[in-house]
Parts: C-alpha cells; sequence; structure tokens
C-alpha cells in the first residue's frame, strides 16, 4: 500500500530522485525520463476522458492504472539484491486486454484511405496527444533497454507499443467511428 503523508521531502533538492529499490538516480536519468514520460501519458487519458464516452472512459480508466503498475516497473529496475516486496511488473493479459479492446473498437470503424491529422472531437484529439506522448515513452524505453546495465521487461514494451495503437483506434472511435476524422490531403497548401 503507498502511503503519502508529506508531499516535499526535499531529497530531490540536489536533481536526484529515488527509485523504487532506493537507489538515487539523476532526475535527468533515462529511466526516470521513461516512467517520467509514462506518466505524461496517463495525465493526457485523463484530459481525454473528459470527454469520453462511458464504454470508452472505462477502457482508458483501466489504462490509466495500468501506467501507474507500468511506472511502477520501470522505476523498479532488476537487481541481484533482495527486495522486501515483489516488484510490480506488467504482465501479458494487460497487453491482450489492448488487443482485445483494439480489436473490439476497430470492428465498427471506417477503412482508412489516407492518414489521419490529430483532431476532430476534442477527445479525438486529447488521445492523438496522448498517443504522440506514449509513442515517446516508447522510443525511450527501447533506447532504456539498449543500455547494457539496464532491464525491460518484453511485456512493458508490448505494453507501450500495443497502448499507442489503442489510443489511435479509440481517437477515431471518438470521432463516430472515423465519420468525423480529419484527414491528410498531400500538397493541399502548396
Amino acid at each position: 500500500m503507498v502511503k503519502l503523508n508529506r508531499i516535499y521531502t526535499r531529497t530531490g533538492d540536489q536533481g536526484t530522485t529515488g527509485l523504487a529499490n532506493g537507489e538515487r538516480r539523476s532526475k535527468a536519468d533515462l529511466r526516470v525520463e521513461a516512467y517520467g514520460t509514462v506518466d505524461e501519458t496517463n495525465a493526457c487519458i485523463g484530459l481525454a476522458r473528459l470527454t469520453a464516452e462511458p464504454a470508452l472512459d472505462a477502457m482508458l480508466a483501466r489504462i490509466q492504472n495500468d501506467l501507474f503498475d507500468l511506472g511502477a516497473d520501470l522505476a523498479t529496475p532488476p537487481s541481484d539484491k533482495p527486495l522486501e516486496y515483489e516488484p510490480l511488473r506488467v504482465v501479458a493479459a494487460q497487453v491482450q486486454r489492448l488487443e482485445t479492446e483494439i480489436d473490439a473498437l476497430n470492428a465498427n470503424i471506417t477503412p482508412l484511405k489516407s492518414f489521419v491529422l490529430p483532431g476532430g472531437s476534442a477527445t479525438a484529439a486529447a488521445l492523438h496527444l496522448a498517443r504522440t506522448v506514449c509513442r515517446r515513452a516508447e522510443r525511450l524505453v527501447v533506447a532504456l533497454s539498449a543500455v547494457e546495465s539496464e532491464a525491460i521487461s518484453a511485456e512493458a514494451l508490448q505494453y507501450l507499443n500495443r497502448l499507442s495503437d489503442f489510443l489511435f483506434v479509440a481517437s477515431r472511435a471518438a470521432n463516430r467511428d472515423g465519420a468525423d476524422d480529419v484527414l491528410w490531403v498531400p500538397g493541399q497548401n502548396r
């Protein structure tokens, strides 16, 4: 159980932060950047939920919780040292649920004949913003996984990859199943 009594601790005043295992890292550390960008994705999803229809809102609420799981996963690097707790990790079932929800949303959507510009409804625009931040988080996690001394689970990376796909499909669903999508017209303003 998480217990937060004080919001400020002054422990980060010198530019470091604590990982879940107690290790101190620079606030500019790639791992901190990765889980910080997951947190940004979560905030964007929170914005999208303000105008989302109930069924989509329920999906987004589950995803927000999953993103806290992912943040905890990324904030707890694997270690040979024993921990006093079992680290929270993203699991394959979370990735599978996203795939199931993508398929359900996509079943009624008009097939694309052009790229979609971010926009349409307020919900769709917020979901596109969340998608682009999610893609940045994914790039950071890929970069982190390439560092020899760091390790990232396959499920953490898969979750981010599926989530960006989900957010794209959800944006189209929020645009009346694609009817209100704003399509790119190549060279339109030449």
